[in-house]
């Protein structure tokens, strides 16, 4: 990675522990949701530093586009301005929730701290859509076939199902 894509790098890694902390210590649902959203968008940013732009795109698609529209339809649905119950007075829950975190935290820093499998090189279109349609569609052709006739007879017997008259 280069200079100027390292410094991108860490820069989208900031925007996305804080968006991260603001969907997690936000009173209010609405805030909540505007966190995750920075965070998918800087994820989205991160996966573009590491030459990964399907992931990238499908992150904006998906999650942006898709799963926080719907928390934000369901948060106006239900009223923008509901807030949490306080928490003050639990002691025990808290304590308990912070050794529990640390000790995740530990594990996961010292599984990657001792990590020492050899680093291998990725193809130049590791990551990319013309990457994935070759493993998709030259590698796995037959699977997918397989994935593609399965979901449709699904949807058929779906339908099938939604159109039989009921007693």
């Amino acid at each position: 990675m280069t200079g100027p894509g390292a410094a991108l790098f860490v820069v989208t890694a900031i925007f996305a522990i804080i968006g991260a902390l603001i969907t997690v210590t936000a009173r209010r649902p609405l805030r909540a949701a505007m966190g995750l959203l920075v965070h998918i968008g800087s994820l989205a940013g991160m996966f573009l530093t590491l030459n990964a732009h399907l992931l990238a795109a499908i992150q904006l698609l998906v999650y942006a586009g898709a799963i926080v529209v719907l928390f934000v339809f369901v948060i106006m649905l239900i009223g923008p301005e509901t807030e949490t119950g306080s928490i003050e007075g639990r002691l025990a829950s808290r304590s308990t929730a912070a050794a529990l975190t640390l000790t995740v935290f530990l594990v996961v820093a010292g599984s990657v701290g001792s990590f020492a499998a050899p680093w291998v090189s990725v193809e130049a279109s590791f990551g990319t859509v013309e990457g994935l349609g070759l493993a998709i569609y030259r590698d796995a052709l037959v699977p997918f076939e397989l994935i593609s006739i399965t979901l449709l007879v699904a949807i058929i017997g779906a339908i099938a199902i939604a159109r039989s008259p009921t007693e």
